[in-house]
């Protein structure tokens, strides 16, 4: 296939090209670097099938000449909670604006289209597991929402271009991708729990830390979605790991795992952070023949890695 991957040079979109090299596929790389890193594409943009373009999704997307596309992912969103106060309006852009464009640019290829929604349409939820029939509990004027609502619009956007003009999609809602490729700053658990730990800092457990979380491992995480896009489901369809840990079991493994000896510290929990996150991932097994089988210490130690070479020495 020929394969258009809007944010590509993120920690998914990074890991997505090359699993689509590796079986042959030719790859169109698009990334404005907002979030993305230009080091994530190391060893991929030498590749004979791979073309990369820098373009923000938001405005027109100048394809090479006779690119011919199968099928867009759109992975291009900043998805961290560091990002939400200072490019807000930047991610409410790129659940609309940006979506649209890639909807446009799959409809006149005739392409196949996939929307990375995620778990944070479920917000806060109250139903446990989250199934794809629950709607949600999202406060839409809390700081969260500029993400949580930019990527239910995606999701709605998504099925009215389904609708109107019968454009093949899928939509997938990823819960909590972590693995090498993250960015050292990302903000998010296993990013900050592994460099705190590393560098022999504390580790800042937000709230009691009896929060918990489901943490994919990235190469699961593109398996589910290359499943979902070569499958005949539409979605919206759960793609992460249904095995649920605390934020405190987390943080007790990276320090096991890092032979680090910081201590854990307890800082207030931001608004409107969810209480517990775990998919049902019935659907997925069920439609997809999916499901994640990277343990999270397996998942954790290769992240370790990749983090210490990061790090100064």
């Amino acid at each position: 296939m020929r394969v258009l991957v809007a944010g590509g040079a993120g920690l998914i979109g990074s890991a997505m090209c090359a699993r689509l090299l590796d079986r042959g596929d030719s790859v169109l790389c698009v990334d404005n670097y907002v979030t993305g890193r230009a080091a994530n594409l190391d060893g991929l943009l030498g590749r004979r099938a791979m073309t990369f373009i820098e373009a923000d999704v938001c405005r027109d997307i100048a394809l090479p000449p006779g690119a011919g596309l199968d099928a867009v992912i759109n992975l291009a969103c900043p998805a961290s909670p560091v990002d939400f106060d200072r490019l807000g309006l930047e991610i409410m852009e790129a659940g609309s604006r940006g979506v649209a464009n890639l909807l446009d640019v799959a409809r006149s290829h005739g392409a196949r289209f996939l929307q990375a929604s995620t778990s944070e349409v479920y917000g806060d939820p109250e139903s446990h597991p989250q199934a794809e029939t629950y709607w949600g509990n999202v406060n839409p004027v809390g700081p969260r929402s500029v993400y949580d609502e930019a990527k239910r619009f995606g999701e709605a956007l998504t099925m009215a271009h389904h609708r109107r003009f019968g454009t093949e999609v899928r939509i997938a809602r990823i819960f909590n991708t972590y693995g090498p490729r993250m960015r050292l700053d990302d903000g998010r658990v296993v990013s900050n729990f592994v460099v705190q730990a590393l560098q022999g800092r504390p580790i800042t457990i937000y709230g009691d830390g009896s929060q918990t979380r489901s943490f994919c491992y990235v190469d699961d995480e593109v398996g589910g979605l290359i499943a979902l896009l070569e499958s005949d489901f539409t979605g919206p369809v759960n793609v992460g790991d249904d095995r649920e840990r605390t934020v405190r079991d987390m943080a007790e493994t990276v320090l096991e795992l890092t032979g680090s000896e910081s201590e854990i510290v307890y800082v207030d929990l931001p608004v409107d952070d969810p209480t517990r996150r775990r998919p049902d991932l019935t659907l997925a097994r069920r439609v997809l023949g999916w499901q994640p089988s990277t343990s999270l210490e397996d998942g954790l130690k290769l992240t370790i890695g990749w983090f210490r070479a990061q790090l100064p020495a």
